[in-house]
């Protein structure tokens, strides 16, 4: 079954004809919120909140293990994950683009990165060579350009700590090591989607420039807006998404 994981400023979804709820309560701890199951576009879904609903968890806070773990029991196969990101490189730099990124670098500490807990376990060291589903990615694109959306295909996501904003030293460093976008949760959960057998990728809405990427402070009222204003086109995407399977 298809899944979204909503981020900043997706707690709920339109259009989600709502028919059930799993619990959050896990063996690997509480989720953010129930796992909301109904139909989209005649297609049965999951939706789960990354933050809560209403909006209460901060980044670092997130109980990756919780929520992935949750959406698979609930019967997830294939996860979305929506990420409000800021823009380091030109292509991403406009507030309002939509990014599906093909990599990603992890400069998070200090989170359970990993359902394995011994040293002994076989599937421990799996590849990790290509972070995104490759399929599901092409069914993401496929439904960005049936929604006529402009885009950025491909990227690398820098997943920061939080919940402060990054130095502008510190994207100068992420830019030279690739990085395309900087946002702050999108590991563990993609690792963690991959330990769960889950087909996973990425839809980022670039809400700001990254630190020292423009000549202004980053404004919070601002990023608001453009997370009002895109949050409605993401929800058009994924509907068009769920038509398609």
């Amino acid at each position: 079954m298809l899944a979204f994981i909503g981020g900043t400023g997706l707690a709920r979804m339109s259009g989600l004809e709502i028919t059930g709820e799993h619990p959050p309560r896990t063996e690997w701890g509480e989720a953010s919120a129930a796992v909301t199951e109904g139909s989209l576009e005649g297609q049965p879904v999951l939706f789960l909140p990354r933050h809560g609903d209403p909006h209460s968890v901060l980044p670092h806070k997130v109980d990756y293990r919780a929520n992935i773990a949750a959406l698979a029991g609930a019967g997830a196969t294939r996860v979305i994950a929506v990420n409000a990101v800021g823009g380091i490189r030109d292509e991403a730099l406009e507030p309002g683009t939509l990014v599906v990124p093909d990599q990603l670098i992890d400069y998070t500490w200090g989170r359970t990165a990993s359902f394995h807990e011994t040293a002994d376990s076989p599937d421990a060291h799996m590849d990790f060579t290509r972070p995104f589903d490759p399929a599901l990615r092409k069914r993401l694109a496929e439904a960005l350009e049936s929604c006529q959306e402009h885009w950025v295909d491909g990227g690398c996501y820098g997943a920061t700590q939080g919940p402060r904003l990054e130095t502008a030293a510190e994207i100068l460093r992420m830019e030279r090591d690739g990085c395309t976008l900087v946002g702050m949760t999108g590991m563990p959960e993609a690792v963690l989607a991959r330990e769960s057998g889950l087909a996973y990728a990425m839809l980022c809405l670039v809400v700001n420039p990254a630190a020292g990427k423009s000549e202004r402070e980053i404004s919070m009222t601002e990023i608001e807006q453009v997370v009002a204003g895109g949050m409605g086109r993401v929800q058009t995407v994924l509907a068009e998404l769920a038509r398609s399977f």
